[in-house]
């Protein structure tokens, strides 16, 4: 079995509060290879980044000072392109950048159905991206897990190219960079 992970692909980091070009670019990508996935019997599933009203008040809110995926907003919406393929699978929140929800669902799937390859997409290579591939790579060891470059982009394309450079030494495999 193969999953898909598509991370944090929302209103704040595309076009809202953090977006970036780059962001806006991966879009095509990212619905794609979500339609390539599926048509290939992949198991999809999608994080969201979630904060609170008092996110200003969090760690997080103190480094970085913009509210953003504020839980119920528009900014915390996955982007309308994607909205027709959260319909069959709720998307885990995460509270900060990777989340073990996520992993406790992988090890739920693999109770039923080995899984052989996960890979993520999404954004940002560098924060979010990262810490979940590293994540299930350590709770997971013996499954492959890959990152398609093409389907990240990072809070900047130097910082992108650099996380891709530290998954790989982290045996995450990265395709189409």
């Amino acid at each position: 079995m193969e999953i898909l992970v598509v991370v944090d692909m929302q209103n704040d980091f595309v076009s809202g509060a953090l977006g970036t070009k780059e962001a806006v670019e991966i879009v095509p990508y990212v619905v794609g290879r979500v339609v390539d996935g599926l048509n290939r019997g992949e198991t999809v599933l999608f994080t969201r980044d979630t904060h609170e009203e008092n996110y200003m008040d969090t760690q997080e809110g103190k480094r970085l000072p913009v509210p953003h995926c504020i839980r119920g907003t528009e900014g915390w919406e996955i982007i309308g392109q994607l909205q027709e393929y959260t319909k069959t699978t709720q998307p885990i929140d995460k509270p900060t950048f990777g989340s073990v929800d996520l992993c406790e669902a992988l090890r739920i799937v693999s109770q039923r159905l080995p899984i052989e390859k996960v890979t993520l997409i999404g954004l940002c290579t560098d924060i979010c991206v990262i810490s979940n591939a590293l994540l299930i790579k350590a709770f997971m060891p013996e499954v492959e897990v890959a990152v398609d470059a093409k389907c990240c982009a990072g809070v900047t394309p130097q910082s992108h190219k650099n996380a891709l450079e530290a998954m790989k030494m982290c045996q995450i495999s990265v395709e189409n960079a």
